[in-house]
């Protein structure tokens, strides 16, 4: 903590990382969150794609265990606020630091009879301590990226007994189950029962997208490309890649949604310079599109706005950052394009590459590439409705990793009894 302080200053005073929830993540359990005649499960998801990933699972969790407290933690800002609109603020809170003194209060304060960490949130403290409360813990929709891998497999000697503190691993691939157990989690305590985000209903479109609809077929502002969740040094080639499209289609639309909100500022600076039209969503007003460039500088409004596109491009794989879902634009049937940098979503980007249902393109192919799809509306449909059918053949996980929970559950009280007994 004393080496990193720098870095975390940096990103308080800069960006405002952090600054939300401060006390919170310091140990300091929020009034909110205390309800000592209840027992509870404490449900943890790091951020936005983790949390409406486990929508589903709190939601069936909570008809299921109504005698429980459904308890959401998150570390990211925008992880927190758009738990707080699925779960209710009264339930959601920030996740502590991984220091003693910041876990402990909530353990006494929670009491949780059941951890669940949804994907890779392998803190050593935590899973320690929350072990010794007599707390069940179980990881759902666990996976290991191609990324991650390497070092958890270096260093898997040390991870041998933090993993030993985790009563059972629910896993999206047999891939990820394997790489577990070399780990040196139990065996006995490791199965695939799919990925949660293959369940995740498409969300309530908010009103701008009924707006921006109406607003584009006025104008007859055509073809819409949407992309979503691009990362440092992926918006110049897509940007210029929309000025070759606008040759052919010069009523062509770009979405373009960053990331990260810290770096809206910088694409919007960045948009400016090349001399391309565009408006802001925050400040949009039903200004003309068409030939432009509509920049998404929100947060919780894209995944609706795929319902958009013509072709959906899914960023953070133009460069090597390991790519983001694409099952969101594939919920609507959208044909979909991503680089060649996937490796945080490799049995995903898999499962459609070999039903063809994506395209995978490198900086060099990607104006070629989505020129061809926008000339061609067969091919764009049927890239769609194959991703919607690969989407579609994958569903049930919510109901595989509940049940696996209840046995969980179920344990702990037989346990529980006879610890009474005797």
């Amino acid at each position: 903590m004393l080496l990193s302080f720098p870095y975390w200053l940096y990103q308080i005073l800069r960006h405002g990382k952090y600054r939300v929830g401060f006390w919170e993540r310091m140990g300091n359990v929020p009034m909110r969150l205390r309800n000592p005649t209840a027992s509870a499960i404490w449900v943890h998801a790091v951020s936005v794609g983790e949390v409406l990933a486990v929508v589903g699972l709190v939601e069936q969790m909570r008809a299921r265990f109504p005698e429980r407290r459904l308890l959401v933690t998150t570390t990211t800002d925008t992880g927190q606020a758009l738990a707080r609109k699925h779960f209710g603020e009264e339930n959601v809170g920030y996740f502590p630091l991984d220091f003693a003194f910041a876990i402990r209060p909530y353990l006494e304060a929670l009491q949780p009879e059941l951890i669940v960490l949804a994907e890779t949130e392998f803190w050593p403290n935590f899973l320690r301590l929350a072990h010794a409360s007599g707390a069940r813990i179980a990881v759902v929709n666990g996976r290991i990226s191609d990324r991650s891998w390497p070092r958890y497999h270096r260093f898997r000697w040390a991870l041998r007994r933090m993993l030993a503190h985790v009563d059972l691993f629910l896993t999206q691939s047999e891939t990820d189950a394997e790489r577990l157990r070399s780990m040196g989690a139990p065996p006995e305590r490791v199965r695939v029962t799919g990925n949660l985000k293959f369940d995740v209903a498409p969300p309530s479109p908010p009103a701008i997208v009924e707006s921006l609809r109406r607003s584009m077929a006025a104008e007859n502002a055509s073809p819409i490309l949407v992309c979503g969740s691009t990362v440092e040094d992926e918006e110049p080639p897509l940007l210029k890649a929309f000025q070759n499209l606008r040759v052919q289609h010069p009523r062509a639309v770009m979405i373009l949604a960053p990331r990260h909100p810290e770096r809206f500022d910088d694409v919007a600076i960045l948009v400016q310079q090349l001399g391309l039209p565009f408006s802001r969503r925050s400040r949009w007003q039903g200004e003309p599109l068409a030939g432009g460039i509509l920049l998404l500088d929100s947060m919780g409004e894209l995944a609706a706005l795929y319902a958009l596109a013509d072709v959906a491009f899914v960023g953070g794989s133009l460069v090597p950052r390991g790519g983001h879902n694409i099952i969101e634009p594939a919920q609507y049937g959208k044909p979909i394009v991503v680089g060649n940098h996937t490796e945080n979503f490799r049995d995903i980007v898999g499962l459609f590459q070999s039903r063809d249902a994506v395209r995978i393109v490198g900086l060099a192919e990607l104006p070629l590439v989505l020129i061809q799809l926008l000339a061609d509306s067969a091919e764009r449909s049927g890239l769609g409705i194959r991703a919607l059918e690969t989407m579609r053949s994958q569903m049930g996980a919510t109901s595989r990793t509940l049940a696996a929970l209840q046995a969980l559950l179920a344990e702990q009280q037989a346990k529980q009894t006879a610890s009474a007994r005797t």
